[in-house]
């Protein structure tokens, strides 16, 4: 389940006390005494669990297999080691997968809702093998390893290893007291080194289980078994090398060309620990150019749980009520309107423009989104397969995709729910969120067929905590980069994302690479009456705002819902990036011809601060006003579309780096460093050259004691002065920043050239180690804009521009031929001149064209979309062609943005004949090979000609059922196969009668773990996973279990972690490790720790309410340590 930022009670807290009056009760020397016990003990005293290597409560395992931590299987958490630069062992926690945004519960930091809707703590899970306490980073323990002691149970030698270690934790302590940092942290106390500490693991780690909440966790990375590949050659020798090592190539990762999905079904599925085998030696092929094994990454959806006057406009019931696209109210002033209904009564619904929606899926049988529902921009990411169908589940927990498809595209006058703001717009969806997120899932996810969907819009990013730093890994920054380069053939793909809720955790959006980057448009959200959300994050990346829910009694968003429902409770920025995506179509839609960076230009012409209420409105110095709480302002659909009617692409973009002085800083406490540099703009390098700004980045190395104390600041030549980083109250890191690029829009169209200021404050929010001062190491400014002015301050455009050199049409030019003495332009003859522009030549030196008004300009070269005709004259080339040898439609040499030259007629088509396909880095039609029908590469065929078959990516010669095609000739397929493509048992497409389909076999009788199916559609018979949770199943989900995996319960078809006795011997989920320590070390008296062995609840969270609970009743049975019975 995903964790979402909901408005919930507060829950935990007296967890966290039951945990502190724990450890409050027991002695250093009671706790010296238990792991000095612990240490001695024989191997033959452990208790089965032990002896076979099992946790100890509170514990995990740092290495091999994991198993499922507390929650739901979608919550899962795994921990891993780490070397530190001294050689020391660190053990950290790393998130299983990426969550939705919300906007933030009111939950004490470190805890979490498991299964049952108790609070657990976060940090802590189970595992088969060894044990470690992963304590805080800041201190590590001796290496396990070098010690020659095991986790879960300490070998003879312990007790000296001991005593050693209780040394060096004495000696730590002294220093830090000396450094003023003994309650560095969150009140750590030291706990740290002695839970870490070998010997005292299975007895402390539990009591530090119940301090958690006062613990910084420690994080790590949590590996999966597919990778990601760059190998030059084709499919053909991607496969032979995947085949080589082990690995099944799964295909090509999206659109990102000679990058290949690979998985390795004997590896582990998830660990903490990267890969290692002979299959790690696949690095060494000459044709693999690059390699990364997918790490599980968490990703939060932006939203959170918490009438106007009638209008007949539509008859969908929730249109009345739909404040924030139409005001029916004429006596008053409208604040509330984007002017949606203006878009609208220009003719611009959406049609013919297609948006997905990158989340958790979209419920394509609503009956609001399957008119306008487009498969060919829908697919499933996570089931690895085409439909988008939201998983259901009690929760309804994945209704986010849904919720946000509705927004942009829900159906007009279908009498059902509510009205997209583009009703006649396609939909789709993908559905990536719900499983784990990987830089692999979420490249194939924003480069999912970008020649066929024009705007993608995500409502999701890292945690809003107020203390993470994270951004898109290489493969989805190479997808972003693909996208706006190619996507939408050569127009560039439109990336519209939410900017974040992170308000409550004190969080900036600067720390989201997603928001932060310039190829996505970061969305903001006001209330209904123009206020700054409780939710909302400031920064200087947010282009612009658009509409969501506020305070609790502000109106919300009406979309729709799971279950072909319709909701009125839709809100956060989640809310708001759907809501841009649909306004954008509305403009795509007037003038599909846009740009990415085109977009972007009409939104900041035409947003409107109008009625949002912040105090840093500002203007820039190109006139623009901005704000870090709402960007360029409210979004206006109407003004939006009349822009692009009239719009002319803006020029082309040039990227400037400017790498400033490298010499360290120190950052002194509450003192600021300023760093001063003068830019060029790269006016000495004519490519590169940005004379006027668009997006400014600065790329920063900053080491500091605690990051959330720095802000920064980044002031333009003109003045404009962007707020880059605010200061982050939960942000305890001490990793600093490490190249991470900063990024304001608030320079839009001014000047590059000049002084550029940057500043850093540091200004401390709680004790922390002075002696350790931060330093900037480097920055570097990467300006991106325009050698020109891409358009005039008066509203007009670059074409305008040119009629000042009309002397017809300019009232002030009175030059003339008997007056004008002064020098001729560089491309007028020698015959001369009569003024001083290119307009003003009597005859030309090079080549001439005219514009409308019949004035004749001197060129050097015939303008891009003309061509050198007679007598120096540049004439027009046909309307679709870049450049030309004539003017007729068949003598195209390139084509312009969205066309592809079909060299066979030298024209310039939207779409390839058959027998060809689209190369979108040259706007080529190529032939397919010959077998091929149509193709999408030159060997990767789509369709096949007459009497061939698609075998693969490949056209074969078509076989008799029963048979395949070997490549020479029809070979029959194996008795289990009624169809197949290969040879073997593997190589079935179906099953002959009494076989059915197990991950890609035919089987007599289903695997363990598996459940039989038939299909009431089509008859398919067929062996279908049991959930991970359990051992054999009857159905699928987690809910359908008639087995568990050792060390679970199985509770009304679910599977639980148990703590059960059987035959006087335990099996808990301690392995009756605590309880037995408990009595060992004297400690069954105090009253905590014997209520904490009693037998209250086979469910985990027994554990949990008994330390809050009183017990009576109970008493710990001496004769069988770790089981507890009821007196009777």
């Amino acid at each position: 389940m995903w964790e979402r930022r909901g408005v919930e009670g507060g829950g935990g807290s007296h967890l966290c006390r039951a945990g502190a009056a724990a450890i409050a009760t027991l002695t250093p020397r009671a706790l010296l005494g238990a792991g000095e016990s612990a240490g001695s003990q024989p191997a033959s005293a452990r208790s089965p669990g032990q002896q076979r290597g099992r946790p100890a409560a509170g514990c995990t395992a740092p290495a091999g297999r994991l198993r499922r931590s507390w929650g739901p299987r979608k919550e899962q958490e795994a921990v891993g080691e780490s070397r530190s630069p001294a050689g020391e062992t660190q053990l950290r926690r790393a998130p299983a997968l990426r969550r939705s945004r919300g906007a933030p519960a009111d939950r004490p930091a470190g805890w979490r809702a498991g299964s049952s809707g108790s609070p657990q703590p976060q940090g802590w899970s189970r595992s088969r093998r060894e044990v470690r306490c992963f304590a805080p980073c800041r201190r590590s323990p001796p290496p396990a390893d070098r010690l020659g002691l095991r986790a879960a149970g300490l070998r003879a030698g312990a007790a000296q290893a001991e005593v050693s270690c209780a040394r060096r934790s004495a000696r730590r302590a002294s220093e830090r007291a000396s450094e003023g940092e003994r309650q560095r942290g969150a009140g750590t106390m030291g706990w740290g080194n002695l839970c870490c500490c070998p010997g005292r693991l299975d007895l402390l780690c539990v009591l530090a289980l119940l301090g958690g909440c006062l613990l910084p966790v420690c994080r790590t990375r949590v590996y999966t078994n597919h990778w990601a590949v760059k190998i030059s050659g084709g499919f053909a020798e991607a496969d032979r090398i995947a085949s080589k090592y082990g690995f099944l190539n799964i295909g090509q990762i999206g659109a990102l060309k000679d990058y290949y999905h690979f998985y390795h079904s004997r590896t582990i599925k998830r660990s903490v620990l990267s890969s290692r085998g002979t299959h790690s030696f696949i690095s060494m092929e000459p044709k693999v150019e690059w390699i990364q094994q997918q790490v599980v990454k968490k990703r939060t959806k932006r939203d959170y749980d918490l009438n106007r006057a009638q209008s007949t406009y539509f008859n969908d019931p929730k249109w009345p009520s739909m404040w924030y696209m139409h005001c029916s109210d004429n006596t008053h002033p409208c604040q509330s309107d984007m002017n949606i209904e203006g878009a609208w009564k220009r003719g611009y619904t959406g049609k013919n423009i297609v948006v997905t929606i990158l989340d958790d899926g979209i419920e394509r049988t609503h009956p609001d989104l399957m008119q306008n529902y487009d498969a060919l921009a829908s697919c499933d990411v996570n089931g690895n397969d085409l439909d988008p169908m939201p998983r259901y589940d009690a929760s309804n927990e994945n209704k986010h995709g849904t919720r946000c498809a509705g927004e942009v595209a829900a159906a007009a006058n279908n009498s059902h729910c509510t009205v997209g703001i583009a009703f006649n717009a396609k939909i789709g969806g993908v559905r990536m969120l719900d499983g784990d997120v990987t830089d692999m899932v979420e490249a194939k996810s924003v480069s999912y067929n970008p020649q066929h969907v024009h705007i993608y819009s995500a409502s999701w990013g890292p945690d809003d905590d107020g203390k993470t730093v994270d951004g898109p890994a290489p493969l989805t920054r190479q997808a972003f980069e693909n996208g706006v380069r190619m996507g939408r053939r050569g127009l560039g793909s439109v990336f519209v994302w939410a900017s974040g809720n992170g308000g409550r955790s004190k969080d900036h959006c600067s720390c989201d690479g997603y928001t932060n980057s310039i190829y996505t448009i970061s969305i903001s959200s006001t209330a209904e009456s123009g206020k700054k959300p409780w939710y909302l994050e400031e920064c200087s990346s947010t282009l612009a705002t658009t509409y969501s829910s506020g305070e609790s009694y502000d109106k919300k968003i009406i979309t729709t819902d799971l279950r072909q429902r319709c909701t009125d409770n839709h809100t956060g920025t989640s809310a708001s990036a759907p809501m841009a995506a649909g306004i954008i179509a509305l403009a795509l839609e007037a003038n599909p011809f846009l740009t990415w960076r085109d977009v972007q230009h009409v939104i900041v012409r035409t947003s409107r601060a109008g009625h949002l209420n912040a105090n840093d409105w500002k203007t820039n110095a190109a006139g623009f006003k901005v704000s870090h709480l709402y960007g360029f302002g409210l979004m206006d659909a109407e003004a939006m579309v009349m822009e692009a009617e009239k719009w002319t692409t803006v020029p082309q973009q040039h990227v400037c780096v400017e790498s400033t002085d490298r010499h360290i800083k120190t950052i002194r406490p509450n003192s600021a460093v300023r760093s001063i540099y003068k830019a060029s703009g790269c006016s000495d390098n004519p490519n590169h050259h940005v004379n006027y700004l668009e997006h400014v980045v600065v790329r920063i190395t900053i080491t500091h004691p605690r990051r959330g104390d720095l802000a920064i600041y980044l002031t333009s030549p003109s003045g404009t002065r962007s707020q880059l980083l605010a200061n982050r109250l939960f942000d305890h890191s001490m990793e600093g920043f490490k190249n991470w690029e900063f990024m304001t829009i608030h320079c839009w169209g001014e000047r590059a050239a000049g002084d550029w200021i940057l500043e850093v404050y540091d200004t401390p929010s709680q004790l922390r180690n002075f002696k350790t001062p931060g330093k900037l190491k480097e920055w570097s400014l990467v300006l991106y804009g325009t050698s020109v002015q891409p358009y005039s301050p008066t509203n007009e455009f670059p074409k305008v521009e040119r009629s000042r050199y009309s002397r017809v049409e300019d009232p002030t030019d009175d030059y003339g031929t008997e007056d004008y003495a002064g020098p001729c332009d560089a491309e007028c003859s020698e015959v001369g001149c009569d003024g001083p522009g290119p307009d003003h030549c009597n005859d030309c030196l090079h080549y001439y064209y005219k514009l409308k008004n019949n004035t004749r300009i001197c060129v050097s070269s015939c303008p891009p979309g003309h061509y050198h005709a007679d007598k120096k004259r540049c004439r027009k080339c046909a309307p679709n062609c870049e450049s030309c040898f004539g003017s007729h439609g068949d003598q195209c040499i390139s084509c312009k943005y969205g066309y592809f030259l079909n060299e066979d007629t030298s024209s310039c088509v939207t779409h390839c004949p058959d027998g060809s396909y689209q190369d979108t880095k040259k706007n080529l039609c190529r032939k397919c090979s010959e077998n091929c029908k149509t193709c999408t590469e030159l060997h990767n065929c789509t369709e096949c000609r007459d009497g061939l078959s698609l075998q693969g990516s490949r056209c074969s010669v078509t076989c008799e059922d029963g048979q395949y095609f070997n490549g020479q000739d029809c070979q029959p397929c194996h008795r289990f196969c009624a169809t197949c493509a290969g040879a073997g048992a593997d190589g079935c497409i179906k099953c002959t009668e009494g076989y059915f389909m197990e991950d890609g076999r035919c089987v007599q009788s289903c695997s363990i773990s598996y459940y039989f199916e038939h299909s009431s559609e089509n008859g398919y018979k067929s062996c279908k996973k049991c959930d991970t949770s359990c051992l054999t199943c009857n159905g699928p989900g987690f809910k359908n279990c008639t087995s568990c995996p050792s060390g679970y319960l199985l509770d009304l078809g679910t599977c639980q972690m148990g703590a059960i006795c059987k035959d006087a011997t335990e099996e808990s989920w301690a392995e009756g490790g605590f309880c037995m320590l408990v009595k060992k070390n004297n400690l069954c008296q105090r009253k905590v720790l014997q209520q904490l062995c009693c037998k209250t609840s086979p469910m985990v969270t027994s554990f949990a309410l008994g330390a809050t609970s009183h017990l009576a009743g109970f008493t710990l049975r001496t004769s069988h340590p770790g089981c507890c019975w009821r007196h009777t």
